[in-house]
C-alpha cells in the first residue's frame, strides 16, 4: 500500500544516484500567472523515470536480484532499469516499442542492459515483457503501476513542495499514470489545498477518457509524437489514485506540445521530449483555471529524437506564425517571381524555399505554380503579406 512514508524513505534512498532538479522561474512563457519548471528533463538517464524503477528494483531481495529483472518501456523507463541494474549488478532485460527513438534503445544498451524490440506500440511490448517473465522467473519492474515505482515518482512531489513552499497549481503528464499519482498522492497529503492537473497527448487520451467514464479503458490506437506518454491503458493501482487525488485531466494536440517544445527551446534554453512538454502547452493554451496562481509545470523528460526535433520545431513554427507555406498562382512571363519577391522583402519576410510549378494540370497554358516557405514574425504577419500578393493581382491557391 502506497504511504507518505514509503515516498519518503525512497527519498532517502534515491539520494546515492538521483538528484533533486533545479525548480526554474519561466519569466518568458506566461503572462497572467507565475510559471515554474521542475526540470525532471535534466534528470540523470534524462527523465524522471530513473526515479520509480531505482527504488523498486533497490527493494529487491538477494534472492530476486538473482534471477535478474525484466520490463517493457518506450525507452525512459528503461533507461531507469537499466541504470538500477548497472548499479546493483543484476542482468537487465527491456521489452522495448519497435518505433521507440534509436537513441532511447541505444541509451538502455549503454548500462548493460539487453533491449528486445516488439513490433507495435508499448502495450505489445508489455505483453511480451510478461511472456518473458513467466519463462525465466525474473521479476518484472512495471514503468507506472507498482506502489513502490509509485513512491519513488512522489519524490518529486516533495522537492515540489520543499523548492515552492506556496505553489498553487502543479501540471504533470500523463501515460499510465505512475508520475501523476506519487506526484499527486505526496502533494495532497501534505498540502490538500495545492490543485493537481494532469495531460495527456489528444493522440492517446487512456486516462483521460477512463476517468470521464469512470472505468479502465484501452485505446484501439494511440497516435502522438511524445511516445512517453502513449499507452492504451493505463494502471489500476494508477486509476485509482487518480480518481481520488487529481483534480482535473485534459488533453492537448501534438501542434500544441510541439509549439511547447519550440517555446522552451527559444525562451529557457531547455529540450524536452513531446511527453516532457505537454504541461507547459497546457499552460500556455490556456486549458486550465491558472490566473493569479502560482504555478509548477513538470517537465517529465528531455530524451528527444533528434532525429524528429527539426520537425517539432517546424511544426511549432507553423503553429505560431514564425513559418508560412502557401502557393501564389503566376502568369509564366519574366519579371513575376522578382515582383512577388520584391513584395515580400518590402514586408519583412524571408523566403527560404521556393518551387516554380509550370506542369501541374489544373493550371491555364500560361499560368504557373510559385510556392513558397517564409520565415514571418507571426500569423498577422502571414495575413499581411498574402493581402498585398492580393493587392496587387495575385492569387494565393492554398
Amino acid at each position: 500500500m502506497l504511504t507518505l512514508d514509503k515516498i519518503y524513505h525512497a527519498s532517502y534512498v534515491l539520494k546515492e544516484i538521483v538528484r533533486p532538479t533545479d525548480m526554474i522561474k519561466a519569466v518568458n512563457l506566461s503572462d497572467d500567472f507565475d510559471l515554474y519548471l521542475k526540470t525532471e528533463n535534466l534528470q540523470i538517464t534524462g527523465a524522471f523515470k530513473a526515479r520509480g524503477a531505482y527504488y523498486k528494483i533497490s527493494q529487491l531481495t538477494p534472492e530476486e536480484r538473482e534471477k535478474g529483472v525484466i520490463a517493457c518501456s518506450a525507452g525512459n523507463h528503461a533507461q531507469g532499469v537499466a541504470l538500477a541494474a548497472q548499479h546493483y549488478g543484476i542482468k537487465a532485460v527491456i521489452c522495448m516499442p519497435n518505433s521507440a527513438p534509436i537513441s532511447k534503445v541505444e541509451a538502455t544498451k549503454s548500462y548493460g542492459a539487453e533491449a528486445v524490440l516488439v513490433e507495435g506500440t508499448y502495450d505489445d511490448a508489455h505483453d511480451k515483457a510478461v511472456e518473458l517473465q513467466k519463462e525465466t522467473g525474473a521479476t518484472f519492474i512495471h514503468p507506472f503501476d507498482d506502489e513502490m515505482v509509485i513512491a519513488g515518482q512522489g519524490t518529486i512531489g516533495l522537492e515540489i513542495l520543499d523548492q515552492l513552499p506556496d505553489v498553487d497549481a502543479v501540471i504533470v503528464p500523463i501515460g499510465g499514470g505512475g508520475l501523476i499519482s506519487g506526484v499527486a498522492y505526496a502533494i495532497k497529503s501534505l498540502n490538500p489545498k495545492v490543485k493537481i492537473y494532469g495531460v495527456q497527448s489528444a493522440g492517446a487520451p487512456s486516462m483521460y477518457l477512463s476517468m470521464a467514464h469512470n472505468e479502465i479503458e484501452t485505446l484501439p490506437t494511440v497516435n502522438t509524437f511524445a511516445d512517453g506518454i502513449a499507452v492504451k491503458t493505463p494502471g489500476e493501482l494508477t486509476f485509482d489514485l487518480c480518481g481520488k487525488y487529481v483534480d482535473e485531466i485534459i488533453t492537448v494536440s501534438d501542434d500544441e506540445t510541439a509549439t511547447a517544445i519550440l517555446s522552451l527551446i527559444e525562451k529557457q534554453k531547455l529540450i524536452t521530449e513531446g511527453a516532457g512538454a505537454v504541461s507547459v502547452a497546457a499552460a500556455l493554451f490556456n486549458k486550465l483555471p491558472l490566473k493569479g496562481k502560482k504555478v509548477c509545470c513538470l517537465l517529465s523528460g528531455g530524451n528527444i529524437d533528434v532525429t524528429i526535433l527539426s520537425r517539432v520545431i517546424d511544426r511549432g513554427l507553423q503553429k505560431t506564425g514564425r513559418l508560412a507555406e502557401f502557393t501564389v498562382a503566376l502568369t509564366d512571363k519574366p519579371g513575376e517571381m522578382s515582383a512577388v519577391s520584391k513584395i515580400i522583402s518590402k514586408l519583412g519576410a524571408n523566403v527560404v524555399a521556393v518551387s516554380h510549378d509550370r506542369a501541374d494540370l489544373n493550371t491555364d497554358i500560361n499560368s504557373c505554380y510559385l510556392r513558397l516557405s517564409l520565415e514571418t514574425r507571426n500569423h498577422e504577419h502571414i495575413q499581411k503579406i498574402k493581402d498585398e500578393l492580393a493587392k496587387n493581382g495575385y492569387r494565393i491557391v492554398q
